[in-house]
């Protein structure tokens, strides 16, 4: 069996045919600007492949409700939203469709191929340009009555403040920028630069960003308890990462007497092809097909 994978993004469309447990011929395009050129350029990169394909998956933006096969909610791609784009692109394929979050993907791929695999319960935290999640229970993406699952970015973490910009190197890399009085933001990757080379407020900026994530994930271990929580996105490239943010999360259990909780936090296996790793696992556990291993 042969998948063809997408993985929208606001900058470019990632895709990747997933065969015999491999993930191959991975390429991308730049995302269009409308609906038309977008489904122009996906039909262009299936005819593209000279092998048969059997199923199309696709990890995109926004709130996806599997039933209906409508993407709710609001993304930088807007025009994806609110029709049942599934049964559209099933029409244009002529083959059947799944779509599904790309946080969620991004867990669907470490549970089917990666730290979770030999887990039941599971939650990632997704950090990039905000905080997205996935919660896998009993090897089930639960996401919710509102599909509001796994949302960690809308946490509380004070009156006012949400964890999303807390906890993203993007948003802390852009308040940094303000308050140094800098002419344009920097970006996160250059503000753990800062810091590493002993800019004091750069150090306090990471630090802080540390310790959002870490209340973050205490509090979903406080909730769920899970096996394992996995940490994912661009930052969890950051070298130290896990024993950082661990040795918080140990503090905040025994500040508040939880000491017999035992966590394990793990960093995500994939990186740039998890969200296509994920959707094609979305799409198998939809069809009930089995799947090999990624080799």
């Amino acid at each position: 069996m042969a998948i063809l994978a997408f993985d929208i993004g606001g900058t470019a469309v990632k895709y990747g045919v997933f065969q015999n447990g491999i993930l191959q011929e991975t390429s991308s395009f730049l995302t269009p600007e409308t609906w038309a050129e977008m489904k122009a350029e996906l039909l262009k990169v299936k005819t593209a492949f000279s092998k048969n394909i059997d199923g199309i998956a696709i990890s995109s933006p926004g709130s996806v409700d599997s039933e209906t096969g409508i993407i709710h909610g609001i993304s930088a791609i807007p025009y994806i939203h609110h029709f049942p784009i599934v049964a559209e692109l099933e029409q244009l394929f002529q083959l059947p469709v799944s779509i599904e979050n790309d946080a969620n993907c991004a867990g669907l791929a470490e549970v089917a191929f990666g730290v979770a695999k030999e887990v039941q319960n599971a939650a990632f935290f997704i950090v990039g340009s905000g905080v997205g999640g996935a919660v896998i229970i009993n090897r089930q993406l639960l996401k919710g009555k509102n599909l509001f699952g796994g949302e960690f970015g809308y946490m509380l973490m004070s009156p006012t403040e949400t964890l999303s910009p807390l906890a993203s190197p993007v948003q802390t890399a852009r308040h940094y920028s303000e308050l140094a009085g800098l002419p344009t933001a920097i970006s996160g990757k250059e503000l753990f630069a800062l810091a590493d080379e002993g800019n004091e407020d750069a150090q306090e900026a990471v630090s802080s960003l540390y310790d959002a994530l870490s209340r973050g994930i205490y509090n979903v271990l406080m909730v769920l308890d899970p096996d394992i929580v996995a940490i994912g996105g661009g930052i969890s490239q950051r070298v130290g990462l896990r024993k950082e943010v661990a040795q918080r999360v140990v503090k905040l259990l025994e500040q508040t007497g939880a000491m017999d909780l035992k966590f394990q936090l793990e960093i995500c296996q994939f990186q740039n092809n998890a969200n296509l790793l994920g959707a094609v696992s979305n799409f198998l556990n939809q069809k009930g097909t089995k799947y090999e291993s990624e080799k």
